[in-house]
This record gives C-alpha cells, structure tokens and sequence, in this order.
C-alpha cells in the first residue's frame, strides 16, 4: 500500500490536484514518523490503522467545524475523508462482526460488566476492518441482552 501511495503521490503532481497531493504527503509524512519512531517498516495492517487515525481525526473535525458553521471547510474535509477512503480495505458489514462477537461470547462466556474482555477479544480480528464504534454497539447490544 505504500508504494500504491508513493506512485499516486507522482500522479498528482503530473496532474496538479494539489488537494489529492496535499492529503497523501500527510498520509506518507506519518506513515514516515512511525517508521522512525518503532525503527522498522510498517506493514500493511499499521498502514490501514494510519489512514484510519487520519480519518478518524478528520471527522472529529467535521463535528467541530459544524459546530462553528463552516461548510466550506466540512466540504473540503469530506472531500480528504474520500481520498483517503479509497486507501481502506473494505469494511466488514455488521453481520461478519456480530458474528465475530458471537464466537466471543461462546468462548467468554461474559457478563454485563465484560465489556473490555469481549473488545479485547474481538479487536485483533477486526481492528483495520471494520469501523470500531460499531463493534462496539454491537458489543453492547449483545450485552444487554444477557
């Protein structure tokens, strides 16, 4: 994935999409600082969860700039969500993670209050493939039904 960001990085530079090459140098300089902090190359799963944190952190933006009424930068940060979006392997849909949690709770056994054990179980499975906030609904859904 790396080198697909690295060969898109040129591409927008032949094309000028200054937007495009803006976003994927921001991507490629923290893909970089990781790098450099744990001295080693990342592989493809710490380079999801990089572009994940980058969008993750873009929508805790949106909220802030609905909150002051700027739609212009809402519209320019949607529009980074979706160059980044295309970077992301596709997301697991809620059937694949309640079933994930199911197996947990097969194996577990929880109570309402295992909240944490059932997230640490699931998370490995599905950390880079699925949005975590709704594997964590689903988790407690589950829970409340015990």
């Amino acid at each position: 994935m790396k080198n697909k960001i690295m060969e898109d990085i040129k591409v927008a530079m032949r094309n000028k999409d200054k937007e495009r090459l803006a976003v994927l140098r921001g991507v490629k300089g923290a893909i970089q600082m990781k790098e450099l902090d744990l001295k080693k190359e990342l592989d493809e799963d710490e380079v999801t969860a990089i572009i994940s944190k980058e969008i993750k952190s873009r929508n805790e933006s949106i909220s802030e700039f609905k909150k002051g009424n700027r739609e212009d930068l809402i519209e320019k940060t949607q529009s980074e969500i979706k160059i980044l979006n295309e970077y992301m392997p596709e997301l697991m849909s809620e059937e694949e993670i309640s079933s994930i949690v199911d197996e947990a709770f097969k194996n577990l056994n929880p109570t309402m209050k295992d909240m944490g054990k059932v997230m640490g179980y699931v998370t490995p499975k599905v950390k880079g493939k699925a949005d975590m906030a709704l594997v964590s609904k689903v988790v407690k859904d589950k829970l409340s039904q015990i």
